[in-house]
């Protein structure tokens, strides 16, 4: 981990570090607590100890795993539906088979990135593939669900797989920070995903002893959650570890460092996945697996579900 490594990191574009700016204080730091889910995979939600005012337009951030599957143990989540949002899984390490009712679907593994915009409605599976189950192995990933404002909840549901090469990777100036960048753009840099939603999303990996810094959009909130490792974040280089998510404040810049000393299965540094995005600033109607504006919407919702209206998966697919 992590599944993209650059050969020469000194290679590399670099990051506007905005000397100058102003570094964003860190107004929360929050534990992610476990929770299960599907059919009982365990997963810890970076954004449930926060106000999801400061996360808008985020809805959810899950880790999965990391876990090492013996045979037979890989869990998924069969079956079930979408409206109003994105989801967005980002697979580390291991595999998972994504299927949905518009046809969209393929395997995300190994640093790819499966992009699904629910918007009018979708049934979906995330499933482990034949071979996983078969023989086991590691598993580790993460879903980000990502709102979308009134006017574009019920635009058509689109698939946008997201292979590993096609990530945007840049450096810090002494090459001591890597970042994959999946979505958006960010000092200099911009990632394949197609947002519906102005955002930023990508993961850095900060040597032991390193800094990332770097320009952010001042209009954009920030977020960063500690997949592995610890350092510090913000001005005041507040401590933090894996499984904790970092709220910044107002500024044009963020900043966090790795602590020279990490456990040894974290001899790479610190890894922490970067955040933001413009906040929608919308009224919020959520239940389950949909959010929309109104209660009545959601009501509307579980009817079309329930009548079939949001489709199934294709047989042929899953026999696929």
């Amino acid at each position: 981990m992590p599944a993209i490594v650059p050969a020469d990191p000194t290679a590399l574009p670099r990051l506007d570090a905005a000397d100058g700016a102003r570094t964003r204080p860190v107004v929360q730091i929050a534990d992610a607590p476990s929770f299960l889910e599907g059919e009982g995979f365990k997963v810890r939600r970076a954004t449930a100890g926060i106000d999801l005012a400061s996360a808008d337009p985020f809805l959810m951030l899950d880790h999965m795993g990391a876990v090492e599957y013996l045979p037979g143990e890989a869990k998924g989540a069969p079956d079930h539906p979408h409206r109003g949002f994105e989801t967005v899984t980002y697979m580390i390490d291991g595999k998972m088979r994504h299927l949905d009712s518009y046809g969209g679907g393929g395997v995300i593994t190994d640093g790819a990135t499966q992009w699904m915009t629910a918007g009018s409605g979708v049934v979906h599976s995330e499933m482990p593939t034949q071979d996983l189950l078969d023989a086991g192995g590691l598993f580790h990933g993460f879903q980000l669900w990502v709102n979308l404002p009134a006017a574009q909840k019920w635009a058509d549901p689109r698939y946008q797989d997201l292979e590993a090469n096609q990530v945007a990777l840049a450096a810090t100036d002494d090459a001591g920070a890597v970042l994959r960048l999946i979505a958006g753009d960010l000092a200099g840099v911009t990632g394949p995903g197609d947002t519906r939603t102005p955002i930023v999303y990508g993961h850095a990996t900060v040597a032991p002893g390193a800094r990332l810094r770097t320009a952010w959009r001042a209009d954009f909130n920030a977020l960063a959650y500690v997949v592995s490792g610890r350092g510090s974040v913000g001005s005041e280089r507040r401590p933090i570890a894996e499984g904790q998510i970092a709220v910044f404040g107002a500024g044009d810049a963020i900043e966090l460092a790795a602590d020279a000393s990490q456990d040894a299965r974290h001899a790479a540094g610190m890894d922490v996945l970067l955040l933001g995005g413009l906040p929608i600033r919308e009224q919020i109607a959520w239940y389950g697996p949909f959010v929309m504006n109104t209660r009545q919407e959601i009501i509307g919702a579980v009817e079309d579900y329930q009548a079939g209206r949001m489709g199934q998966i294709p047989p042929d697919l899953k026999r696929s």
